[in-house]
């Protein structure tokens, strides 16, 4: 793609193949968020369609972060990549960008324990605060963690001030 070349001039990068044929592109960590910017501005890119991560463990480094853009305008897209340290796993949020990733840097979060600094609300999507894991993390076992700790926890939480008199229904 010579438009994203371009956009990229002056940019490290590197060409990477995909087994779908999108065109990606890996950036180091201090990079991510001007090639992003580069790419909006100066490619069309004007979606983000997904921001999510691979758990490469036991390798080091240990995940790969992936923002997927869209291209309205030349109905194309492309994946820029960016690989992570377990021991540092951070990256820029790009809600700056696109507001819409907000949720998707959330979920990634969440799932994985990537932090993105500058995301104002960066906080769990799917699982409770309290929850000390990421279940999408390799090394998370199958069965899963205190299945049931957490939301007896939250369960007597609600009935703590819980009336009988005042619920309705069947007696």
């Amino acid at each position: 793609m010579e438009r994203v070349r371009t956009a990229l001039e002056g940019c490290r990068f590197e060409q990477r193949s995909t087994s779908d044929g999108i065109p990606a592109f890996g950036v180091s960590r201090e990079d991510l968020h001007e090639v992003l910017q580069r790419l909006r501005d100066r490619a069309d890119f004007v979606a983000v369609t997904f921001v999510t991560a691979v758990d490469r463990y036991p390798s080091e480094p240990r995940f790969e972060l992936h923002h997927q853009l869209f291209s309205l305008i030349h109905e194309d897209r492309v994946r820029v990549t960016t690989e992570l340290s377990e021991k540092d796993a951070k990256a820029a949020s790009c809600v700056d960008l696109w507001p819409g990733a907000a949720f998707m840097e959330r979920e990634c979060y969440d799932m994985f324990g990537i932090r993105f600094e500058g995301h104002e609300n960066l906080r769990r999507l799917l699982m409770p605060e309290e929850y000390g894991h990421h279940p999408l993390r390799k090394d998370f076992p199958h069965a899963g963690i205190e299945p049931d700790r957490l939301y007896r926890k939250w369960d007597r939480e609600r009935r703590k001030n819980w009336d009988p008199s005042r619920a309705g229904g069947a007696k």
